[in-house]
């Protein structure tokens, strides 16, 4: 388990136990639209809230246990915390606007934006409902955004927050989004020529392209062609690049 889950992990645990223990921490901390310009801390803090029933906070941890170690160690722990956040963020506005009678708790936004990032840094990566039914990553997206948006539209029951799972999808997608074309800028902008030994090359030829993700399938076959056509020429952020699909395998 990375440091960053782990400790996220611990926070909802804390807060679940005092929130049993003083209810009045619920009421301080869930977010109800009606109240966002009065208490637009509860943004935040409506993600460490869980419902009474132990199986909420079960799930969403086990989800965030699951997806975000793996996704931790690949963006790195700020970048992680980030997407964490701002999933959860856009979560609740989204709810906010598409639902604003419903007040909400739980991490499930969240949890849901470090899904998406998984499945779109792993998409073919196999994940089993239950243990049992096996599905491709990328697929268990589409399957969770239909079962989101059809349960927001009411067509399911249950009294879920569909709306900001929704949210939580979006807001991962657009801070992927944002970070894959700051990293391409960045790695555009630093020509500088970096050493490159036979076992590296050895590494990098390891890399399995066809689990790699679409945008990171096209960065890889550009900067082979690049180090192919210029006898080893390539920028320190495309090193990285290629090092990280390396020892990730993906």
């Amino acid at each position: 388990m990375t440091s960053w889950v782990m400790c996220l992990i611990i926070a909802n645990a804390i807060v679940y136990l005092l929130s049993m223990l003083q209810p009045a921490v619920r009421e301080a901390f869930a977010f109800v639209p009606a109240h966002i310009l009065e208490q637009p801390w509860t943004l935040i803090t409506y993600m460490f809230l869980h419902a009474k029933g132990f199986g909420h906070i079960v799930f969403n941890m086990l989800g965030l246990l699951f997806f975000g170690p793996r996704l931790e160690a690949f963006l790195g722990g700020k970048r992680f915390l980030f997407l964490y956040f701002f999933s959860g963020l856009v979560a609740a506005l989204t709810s906010c606007v598409l639902s604003p009678q419903s007040s909400i708790i739980g991490a499930s936004g969240a949890v849901y934006g470090v899904f998406l990032g998984f499945a779109r840094m792993w998409p073919r990566e196999i994940i089993r409902i239950w243990g049992v039914f096996p599905i491709e990553a990328r697929w268990m997206a589409v399957l969770m955004t239909a079962l989101s948006l059809f349960g927001g539209l009411g067509m399911t029951g249950g009294n879920i927050a569909h709306f900001a799972h929704l949210g939580g999808f979006i807001g991962a997608y657009i801070y992927l989004r944002f970070l894959e074309r700051s990293l391409a800028q960045s790695s555009q902008r630093k020509e500088t020529r970096v050493q490159i030994s036979k076992g590296d090359l050895a590494r990098w030829s390891g890399i399995d392209r066809a689990r790699l993700h679409e945008v990171n399938r096209e960065e890889y076959d550009r900067i082979r062609q690049k180090l192919d056509q210029q006898a080893g020429t390539i920028t320190e952020g495309e090193r990285q690049f290629l090092d990280r699909f390396s020892q990730t395998g993906r």
